[in-house]
């Protein structure tokens, strides 16, 4: 792929890219221009996709694990070669700032070349028969085995990072994979497809099929054929698919209410800049976004203006120019709700510190004070680029609230007191807990995921193979 090649824009199934039952138009999310017309999987073709995965996993599950590796590295080397075309196309269909878009596209090569690694030490362990009087005589092992065919259903926050995210462990466990990347941006998925196929993938182990949720999805969900599914996006279609899924491995990475808690000794001045980070970024459309904060209320009014000076720092504008921080939505109609959860929350006492403004997929960095843990900006994920914050008169107080939440993927707290770390890493009920950080940094090889209704499972590379594998037990009886 190069500057001048175009994205495919076809089902690709069986091999081949094909032409689907239909067609729907990918815009640009900031001027809303038309970027391609994509194809859209109906049934035969949906079922088409499947019978080549099937026979993909049997192809996977015979290779090497050092051709696995390869083929993992050299994609890793191609996405990095192909860097600009790629943040240019997740800027276009998914409004991600372009400096953001980059970040991105390095962290999704990064996943290919730590997956790479894992590929050549899945392992398993001998197995000590003689501990028990019954298995004298007998010796054995047990080993992982690739599952067969992974299901992957990914958003369109990170349309390059969390497709990378299920198809590289999925390639290095030896497994086959079906993947619906989200309607809004499929040309991400497509990119890394060619990249794959480029890269020496064979060309059943993989089915890109697009198309919506409630179809494309939904088969996928319910085909027995499918012995994992990982899925990322909100938690009443992760409820959804636990329901229609059957018996099938499932990881399910979820919604969050990030909280973030900022003791009297933080650092401030950091404390406020990597909170409008957290906060404001990509419009907020990260599930770890930064959405409550909890500050002790002898810092309150201090942190406040810092935060609003860093806040008021950020560029908003066109995706594409590289100064931008904060863009669009990744709709208008996503403007729209998140407009009327912030004037709700006034309506029912929060007062507006900045922000409250809209034009037309845009949504302005906002903070709102006073709010309150009944209020729906507090207990829904948000998804944009709004944070609440709350004067809180102990570090108690604070964990309490924070935990507060049926919600658990990630939270934070500022402070240099030993004694509230420990205290902090014991009672915060969340996948990750992050010291001195905002809640969405996540390095890309580490477990990942969250409790309660943030899911099911952890991601990361290591960890999302122990997802997608078998543990087969051996005993030879000598």
């Amino acid at each position: 792929m190069n500057e001048s090649m175009n994205v495919k824009t076809g089902l690709f199934i069986a091999g081949n890219w094909v032409d689907g039952s239909r067609k729907e138009t990918v815009f640009n999310k900031y001027n809303s221009a038309p970027i391609a017309e994509v194809s859209i999987a109906g049934p035969a073709e949906i079922e088409r996709g499947l019978e080549s995965a099937m026979r993909g996993a049997k192809v996977m599950a015979a290779m090497p694990a050092y051709r696995r590796a390869e083929i993992l590295s050299a994609t890793a080397k191609a996405i990095r070669r192909d860097r600009d075309v790629l943040a240019r196309c997740i800027a276009a269909e998914a409004g991600k700032p372009i400096k953001l878009a980059r970040i991105e596209v390095e962290r999704a090569a990064m996943v290919f070349d730590f997956a790479g690694e894992e590929s050549r030490r899945i392992h398993g362990e001998t197995i000590p028969f003689d501990a028990s009087p019954s298995g004298e005589g007998y010796f054995g092992f047990w080993q992982r085995k690739p599952i067969g065919v992974v299901g992957a259903i990914t958003p369109f926050n990170f349309p390059l990072n969390l497709v990378a995210h299920k198809l590289a462990p999925a390639i290095a466990s030896g497994n086959a994979f079906v993947l619906k990347p989200a309607e809004q941006t499929p040309l991400s998925a497509a990119a890394l497809m060619m990249i794959l196929l480029e890269s020496g993938l064979p060309v059943e182990a993989g089915q890109v099929i697009q198309g919506d949720g409630a179809f494309v999805g939904d088969a996928i969900v319910r085909d027995a054929r499918v012995g994992k599914l990982s899925f990322t996006g909100s938690a009443d279609v992760g409820r959804t698919i636990l329901q229609r899924a059957g018996i099938k491995r499932v990881t399910l990475e979820l919604g969050n209410s990030s909280p973030v808690i900022v003791c009297p000794d933080a650092d401030l001045e950091w404390a406020a800049k990597r909170s409008a980070i957290g906060a404001y970024a990509y419009a907020g459309q990260i599930c770890i976004s930064l959405q409550r904060i909890y500050v002790d209320e002898s810092i309150q009014e201090e942190f406040i203006d810092r935060l609003k000076t860093a806040a008021q720092a950020l560029v908003i504008g066109d995706p594409l120019d590289e100064s931008t921080d904060v863009g669009p939505m990744i709709s208008e109609k996503e403007s729209l709700r998140i407009e009327g959860w912030v004037e709700e929350a006034q309506t029912q006492g929060a007062k507006l510190v900045f922000g409250g403004r809209r034009e037309k997929s845009t949504y302005h960095p906002t903070l709102l004070n006073c709010a309150t843990q009944e209020m729906r900006i507090m207990q829904q994920e948000v998804f944009a680029p709004v944070a609440s914050i709350v004067a809180s008169p102990t570090f108690a107080e604070s964990l309490k609230q924070a935990n507060s939440t049926n919600y658990g993927l990630q939270a934070s707290i500022f402070t240099k007191d030993i004694g509230r770390i420990l205290q902090g890493i014991r009672e915060v009920d969340f996948g990750g807990v992050i010291i001195n950080d905002i809640p969405g940094v996540r390095i890309d090889h580490m477990p990942y995921g969250g409790n309660k209704q943030s899911g099911i499972g952890r991601e990361g590379i290591r960890f999302a193979i122990e997802e997608m594998t078998n543990i087969q037990s051996v005993v030879i009886r000598s």
